[in-house]
Formats: structure tokens, C-alpha cells, sequence
């Protein structure tokens, strides 16, 4: 019985060191073993199929360089509005032309911007870009359309997404996407008006140049958001920027008052781009014509 007392008296304080001792010779084992890689993000961890850098993970995303400036111009409200956001995905930028003509103008570019925006900060992989162009559009149109209530209103859209190297773009309406390249004003969405249409039938042989410059409404918008008819934005290939490359977005407030001469003498000086939009605008109101449009613009260059 001596041995029973002796277990029942120092057993609970053997078991109790030999607990002690595991643990302890578990926690060297675990110091010693090299620590997991932490998790990538799942942003991270896509899977490219492109090759070279038109596509990298948003920690080698170049940044991207961006200016803008704005004037009304002669008219009594600023209708047009725009904004830009970066994400790890890419750099966003966007400018939307409420119609003068039209009631709501500054109300239906204030949302389209507004919603492109909201859409873009939910991308998060770059091979969802496309499709949110379309999906920004769409629900845009929808928004004003509401807003509207049956009433007049609408507005022009342009927009870019940098990634990587690559330049994604969508566009309604007659805003511009203009890429500089070389010394030279390359323009890379096309007009949605009557006149566009017009010169499609004249390059056809089915109307003359007379007839196109004689046509009062050569100017009228065939698409917008905010339009009842609105099916779809022009949505282009993405353009492969090069070293050097500068985009220029713009309401057509720029581009009515300035030549393209004009406009590649700002460019070809290479100025910051805050400067060079500056620049831009400068020389709209310098020109002081009677009935200016509101203008904007936007210049975005990467930095290399």
C-alpha cells in the first residue's frame, strides 16, 4: 500500500511536469520549423496568359500621371463633370458632356461619372475590364433615365482604363480619346452623331460633301446616356501604349474651339500633364468665341 500512497500523493504532480515537459519540446519543434508563406491576396494571384508587361500584378502597375482642367466657357452652367480613381487593378479616368442643350445636363453627367466610378472600385481583377464598360453604361442610362422621370436630359461619356501597358476605353456620345503619339494627334474613338453617319454615306457615294455641310443637324447626337433608344457605348480594343505616349480625354468644347495643330504645339512641349491641361484650357478661352462650349480635359501620361 506504501506505493498506492506514494502514486496518490506525487502522481497528479508528475503527470502535471510531464505535461510541462511536452509542451515545451513541442514549442522548441515549432520554433525551429520554417515559418508557412503567408497567403497571396487573391488580387494577386492571377493567372496571365499575355505575355511581357501589357498585364502585371498591381504592385507593378506603372502610375500614371494625371491632369485636368475645366472652363464654362459662355454658358450659364458647367455641365460637364469627371473624375479619375486608382485601384490596384489600374488607373481610371472619365469625362461625361451633359448636353447644353437639354434640361438635366449637369444632373446626367454628374451620375454617369459618378456610377462609372462606383463600378470601376469593384473590379478587381484586370480581365474584368471590359465588361465594365458595359456594365457602367448600362446602368448609368438606367439611373438617368429614372432620375429624368420622362423629362429631357443626357449626357456624352468617355472613359479610360490603364493597365499595365495596355489602354482600355469606352465612349458614347462626341467626347474624344486622343492618343499623342510622336508628335501626332491620333484619334482613337469616333463621333455618335448624325454627321459621322453622313460621312459614311458620302465615303459610300450615296450623298455629296455639300450635302453633309448643308445638313443643320450634321451635329445632332445619334447616341447618349440618358436616351430611351441608348443600346450600347463603343467599347474599342485596347490600345498598347508605348514610352512617351499621351491620352487626352476631352469634351468637344477643346476640339470645337482649338485646331489639331494648336492642340499637338501643347503636347509636343512635354509639360507635366496638370500644365499641359492647363495649357489647353488657356488657349480655349484665349480664343473668346461668343458661344463656347464648357470644356474639360484630361491628360493622363505613365510615368516610365
Amino acid at each position: 500500500m506504501g506505493n498506492w500512497d506514494f502514486i496518490d500523493k506525487y502522481g497528479v504532480l508528475m503527470a502535471a511536469a510531464l505535461l510541462v515537459a511536452v509542451l515545451y519540446a513541442a514549442r522548441l519543434m515549432l520554433q525551429r520549423r520554417p515559418a508557412p508563406a503567408p497567403a497571396l491576396q487573391a488580387a494577386e494571384d492571377w493567372a496571365f496568359e499575355e505575355a511581357g508587361d501589357e498585364y502585371a500584378p498591381p504592385s507593378a502597375v506603372p502610375e500614371v500621371e494625371i491632369g485636368n482642367a475645366q472652363t464654362i466657357g459662355r454658358r450659364a452652367e458647367q455641365d460637364d463633370y469627371f473624375a479619375s480613381a486608382a485601384t490596384r487593378v489600374g488607373t481610371m479616368a472619365v469625362i461625361a458632356d451633359g448636353i447644353s442643350g437639354l434640361s438635366n445636363g449637369r444632373m446626367s453627367s454628374t451620375l454617369a461619372v459618378t456610377t462609372f466610378t462606383r463600378e470601376f472600385l469593384k473590379v478587381e481583377d484586370p480581365r474584368e475590364i471590359p465588361d465594365f464598360f458595359g456594365k457602367a453604361a448600362f446602368v448609368s442610362n438606367r439611373a438617368i433615365m429614372e432620375q429624368l422621370g420622362g423629362e429631357n436630359g443626357g449626357t456624352t461619356l468617355v472613359a479610360v482604363v490603364i493597365c499595365g501597358r495596355r489602354l482600355h476605353w469606352g465612349a458614347v456620345g462626341d467626347s474624344l480619346l486622343i492618343l499623342f503619339r510622336d508628335g501626332e494627334l491620333m484619334p482613337v474613338n469616333s463621333k455618335h452623331t448624325l454627321q459621322t453617319m453622313l460621312e459614311e454615306r458620302y465615303l459610300s457615294g450615296e450623298i455629296s460633301k455639300e450635302d453633309i455641310e448643308q445638313n443643320p443637324m450634321r451635329n445632332q447626337l445619334t447616341n447618349y446616356l440618358g436616351y430611351g433608344g441608348f443600346k450600347s457605348m463603343e467599347i474599342g480594343e485596347p490600345v498598347y501604349l508605348e514610352p512617351g505616349d499621351t491620352v487626352v480625354l476631352c469634351s468637344d468644347g477643346v476640339v470645337d474651339a482649338l485646331t489639331e495643330v494648336e492642340l499637338e504645339e501643347i503636347l509636343m512641349r512635354k509639360l507635366p500633364p496638370q500644365e499641359t491641361a492647363e495649357h489647353i484650357i488657356e488657349g480655349v478661352e484665349r480664343k473668346g468665341f461668343k458661344h463656347q462650349d464648357n470644356a474639360t480635359v484630361m491628360i493622363l501620361r505613365k510615368r516610365d
